[in-house]
């Protein structure tokens, strides 16, 4: 069942938390903690994120407070409004036409299979380098640690390099410095630029990664709009300082 709600966005300890705030009903954030075998201080935090998910409420009876999980239709409706919102922002991405006059190619994806499929497409560059912007907080978590390393093994194995910025302030680990043997450059954008998705530029495609509350990638195939972004990405590298390597 966690593997399950993880296909639909809800993974981890917020997997594991909701399942036990289910099982207890109203209880304790104590008790839904042991009983989900998440630690008190990481509890509080994954509560917060459950909260403004809208799938856990918080009860306060007195000096106590209790949690209750909301009804799991939730996650249909949850579900239902990530539908509508990419299918309000498709048409705006139609829209765009390549210097040839045609339209560009749109593919859209939900879920961490979604989000696995569109690195695996960015392992097709002809050009030999990518270009990204990397959320690490919410790539840590989704698709997270093992399946970004497995990305970047199969990157380096297909000769591709890749500059990346990222946000300090979305740095939870000090994991994929600058290196020369990974083939990575990278650089931390402006201090209060926070980058909170991921994205990566190659060929003619766009590919975006979002938030772990949304939950979906998009890859954009279009001459003019990877041209743009191109633009924007080399002015933001121009302002950003150096990483560290090693």
């Amino acid at each position: 069942m966690e593997h399950a709600l993880g296909q639909v966005g809800i993974d981890g300890n917020r997997a594991r938390f909701y399942l036990a705030a289910l099982e207890l009903g109203e209880a304790t954030i104590a008790a839904v903690s042991h009983h989900a075998g998440i630690g008190r201080t990481n509890a509080y935090e994954v509560l917060e994120r459950l909260i403004a998910d809208g799938l856990i409420s918080r009860i306060q009876r007195g000096a106590k407070v209790f949690v209750q999980a909301q009804d799991p239709f939730v996650i249909l409706r949850r579900i239902e409004e990530q539908r509508r919102l990419a299918a309000e922002l498709l048409p705006q991405l139609r829209s765009l036409h390549n210097r040839a006059g045609s339209k560009p190619r749109v593919r859209y994806f939900e879920g961490a299979e979604g989000i696995k499929e569109v690195l695996r497409d960015t392992l097709s560059c002809r050009s030999g380098e990518l270009r990204g912007i990397l959320a690490m907080a919410e790539l840590l978590e989704t698709p997270g640690v093992d399946v970004m390393n497995k990305h970047i093994r199969a990157r380096i194995r297909a000769g591709l390099d890749l500059r990346v910025i990222r946000s300090a302030s979305r740095e939870t680990d000090r994991i994929w410095p600058a290196s020369r043997s990974e083939r990575r450059e990278l650089r931390y954008a402006p201090a209060g630029l926070d980058l909170g998705m991921t994205s990566y530029i190659y060929d003619d495609k766009v590919a975006f990664i979002s938030s772990r509350r949304e939950h979906f990638a998009l890859c954009v195939q279009s001459e003019e709009f990877a041209a743009f972004q191109t633009a924007m990405f080399e002015g933001l590298w121009m302002g950003s300082s150096e990483g560290e390597g090693r």
